[in-house]
């Protein structure tokens, strides 16, 4: 098959996480999806291929060199797409030698994609698009990933004559949900080193990401009867807006870019009598990223001493690090895309993930994991598209980096 025609195939399939189960995999789906994955590894000539009870696909592409001895390299995604948009009944079109102009996707329903909007479009304009029908997400985000690994191993299991050790394949559930390393064996997934192909432009390459952490706020009030409150009551609510007040407003996420971290109030709901604030608390920098865990304590034991008792109750969980602490030491899987980029004639896009990556909690299990676009756009969304040109360039970059792994 080609790049086009698995992804195509697994889109087909709904294969969307859910943050609120309590199974691993989160999804029935994924778990038959992992499936049939391992089936059609197994009849492309992908060796030891296994899925576990958790749902992790693990495959071998066999060395062509006898007897090797050096480092194993890896490939990873994830199979399991967003919530945050419906992954069912996706409906694709392929725009072939897009024009470069609006892109009506369902006039039913008025919905268009402009380049006015979503500016990514105007490089792809003489190429071709994969775009939805406007009412679901397009899934790839990751299974252009998926695709462009398993269409990599084809050709590298066509090619014997290309020098190479054994490389490692791994596809895992969850990721979307914050989960898709909770279970994953990197001893038993055997790699040294792994890249995961995972969404943006061909092209970028991240080894970068946030330090995270979560905090939980709650605020205990006084609730007495409105019509006697003077003097007695103190609004739980009321106490949540003070503790939001006093958290630096420059360092909202709307505020900020690039390197720069933030404290995002994510959700508050709560009474009168029992509030509860949920922050997520993200920083590139180590040292700002414990100052703004420190701001937050700081602020709650502020507001006890005010009010003479526990008003605030702060817990704060680190969730994951930035993997570049990890990845510098091995900075040759750096200096090996950029090669591969140059001799493809890719446009390298160094930068840092202002998010969280499987490859960062990999990197600190072990498993040290850069990322890799993979040619999808706007994903999480209906406006997802991916360009077929991109997921074809992907394929050769990986490609060209096993060549280099021998």
């Amino acid at each position: 098959m080609t790049v086009t025609e698995r992804f195509l195939k697994y889109i087909a399939v709904d294969t969307t996480s859910d943050p609120s189960s309590d199974t691993f995999p989160s999804t029935r789906s994924q778990e038959a999806f992992a499936k049939a994955l391992a089936e059609e590894m197994k009849e492309t000539g992908l060796e030891n291929v296994t899925v576990d009870s958790y749902g992790y696909v693990f495959g071998t592409i066999p060395s062509t060199i006898e007897d090797y001895q050096g480092k194993i390299l890896g490939f990873i995604a994830h199979m399991d797409t967003s919530c945050a948009e419906s992954g069912k009944n996706i409906r694709p079109r392929i725009i072939k030698n897009y024009d470069g102009k609006d892109i009506v996707l369902n006039e039913e329903k008025q919905i268009v994609m402009s380049p006015r909007d979503f500016s990514n479009l105007t490089q792809y304009q003489g190429q071709d698009l994969i775009v939805t029908d406007g009412t679901t997400l397009l899934g790839g985000d990751d299974k252009a990933g998926i695709a462009e690994i398993l269409t990599a191993a084809q050709y590298l299991l066509a090619h014997p004559e290309i020098p190479h050790g054994p490389v490692r394949i791994g596809f895992t559930p969850d990721e979307e949900i914050g989960q898709g390393t909770d279970h994953f064996d990197v001893e038993k997934f055997g790699a040294d080193f792994a890249y995961t192909m995972d969404g943006g432009e061909c092209g970028e390459l991240e080894y970068e990401n946030f330090n995270a952490a979560e905090a939980v706020a709650d605020f205990h009030g006084v609730s007495i009867h409105p019509g006697s409150a003077k003097g007695k009551m103190i609004n739980a609510l009321r106490l949540a807006m003070e503790f939001e007040s006093l958290m630096p407003s420059a360092q909202r996420p709307e505020c900020t870019e690039g390197r720069e971290g933030f404290i995002h109030l994510d959700a508050l709901q709560g009474s009168v009598d029992h509030a509860r604030s949920e922050y997520i608390i993200r920083d590139h920098d180590m040292s700002l990223f414990r100052e703004k865990k420190k701001h937050m304590e700081d602020m709650a034991r502020t507001m006890n001493t005010k009010y003479g008792y526990e008003a605030v109750s702060l817990k704060i969980e680190d969730s994951y690090f930035n993997m570049k602490e990890k990845i510098e030491p091995h900075k040759f899987l750096i200096d090996n895309v950029l090669k591969v980029y140059e001799k493809l004639g890719i446009r390298p896009q160094v930068q840092p993930i202002r998010g969280g990556t499987d490859g960062a909690q990999l990197s600190f299990k072990g498993l040290p994991c850069p990322n890799l676009g993979t040619g999808d756009h706007n994903c999480h969304g209906h406006f997802e598209f991916v360009c077929i040109q991109a997921m074809e360039k992907s394929v050769e970059v990986i490609v060209e980096l096993v060549k280099l792994w021998h």
